[in-house]
């Protein structure tokens, strides 16, 4: 198991040039090699940018991405063509910094049975492993986060159940990981922000509406995140909880004890990268539930404000979580990711930088 004391979720802000190439790409105006290139200089600014404030896990930043959902729908067939919107789930965010606001697009979902395409990431974690000195980690998604993209009224005829749809996804991603496993990457990460939405009311009513219980929700969810990580010796399987990130927005409210021992106990990843740089998030008191052969990477420093955290008041954060899993145990990262999609956060790359550097002085001060 990877050990290291400063991790990152994913997500960097995209540079400008960056975003200005994918603008020409999608008019027409320049090609796929294009696109390719600018993503190839986005990527090596970021792994740049991570090593030199002091990481031990670097990613991407999911340069090459829409939003950290989109690597499974832009890899098959079967969805059609999914629009940044059906990423960013419209007027279900509170707390507006940025000012974009979105409705979430009508008739939304997967229409056929999926068809790999080509790999989600593994050529993305290639020319990573080729350029990172320190771990370099994939992140992918939990299968069941898919449910969005699954419609009673659109999708019957590809999947007449929500739970064939989902197991499709789940197939497609283990042979993902076994393909990244190949090719030497010994980390990776699975996104799960849907699980803490089953907190708050308002948007767990979404995923009853689905069919499922809450308790369907949580037990069959984990049962296809355990199946998509079993049987991969050698690798590292990171698995991150939050409550909603894009343009400095949030989904939801309320402390993981709810979810706390189905989640923390039950998901077979060996490190939990947990939201708490709020209230919102709660009291470390559900970090009891944790066994004790996992990591707790504790999301001290937020990504949606440019609040420059102290290396002091991480460490008596830390302290005060060490009271519930020993810190050896423990480690630090950003709350979530600093651009969810292209649209990003509302935060300077001077703070994102500034947010790189105070995690890894808090670990220096703390573990070495």
């Amino acid at each position: 198991m990877i050990r290291a004391h400063t991790d990152v979720v994913g997500s960097l802000l995209r540079p400008p040039e960056l975003l200005a190439a994918r603008e020409r790409f999608d008019r027409g105006e320049a090609s796929a090699a294009d696109l390719k290139r600018a993503e190839d200089r986005a990527v090596d600014a970021a792994v740049r940018l991570q090593e030199e404030a002091g990481m031990d896990v670097v990613t991407d930043g999911e340069m090459r991405r829409l939003s950290f959902q989109s690597g499974l729908p832009e890899a098959v067939s079967g969805f059609g063509r999914v629009p940044l919107e059906a990423y960013l789930w419209g007027d279900w965010y509170g707390d507006e910094v940025g000012d974009r606001a979105t409705e979430r697009p009508e008739g939304l979902g997967v229409r056929e049975p999926l068809r790999r395409i080509r790999h989600i990431a593994a050529e993305d974690f290639t020319y990573l492993r080729g350029r990172a000195a320190a771990i370099p980690k994939v992140t992918l998604t939990s299968p069941s986060l898919y449910a969005n993209l699954w419609s009673p009224a659109e999708s019957r005829e590809a999947y007449p159940t929500l739970d064939a749809f989902l197991e499709d996804v789940a197939a497609i991603t283990r042979d993902e990981i076994a393909e990244l496993a190949r090719l030497g990457c010994t980390y990776i990460q699975l996104d799960a922000p849907h699980y803490p939405l089953l907190i708050d009311d308002r948007t767990r009513a979404f995923y009853e509406s689905q069919g499922w219980s809450v308790e369907e929700w949580l037990d069959r969810g984990i049962e296809l995140d355990n199946w998509v990580m079993q049987g991969h010796p050698g690798v590292t399987f990171g698995f991150h909880l939050c409550r909603g990130n894009q343009g400095s927005r949030w989904l939801a409210s309320g402390g993981y004890e709810p979810i706390a021992r189905r989640v923390f106990s039950g998901v077979a990843a060996h490190r939990l990268l947990l939201e708490y740089d709020d209230e919102r998030s709660g009291s470390f008191q559900p970090l009891a539930h944790v066994p004790d052969d996992r990591m707790v990477v504790l999301g001290l420093v937020t990504t949606k404000s440019g609040r420059r955290e102290t290396p002091e008041e991480l460490e008596r954060r830390i302290r005060e979580a060490a009271a519930h899993v020993d810190l050896e145990r423990l480690a630090v990262s950003p709350q979530c990711g600093f651009a969810t999609s292209v649209v990003g956060n509302a935060i300077t790359t001077d703070d994102q930088r500034a947010k790189l550097e105070v995690l890894a002085r808090t670990a220096e001060r703390v573990w070495r």
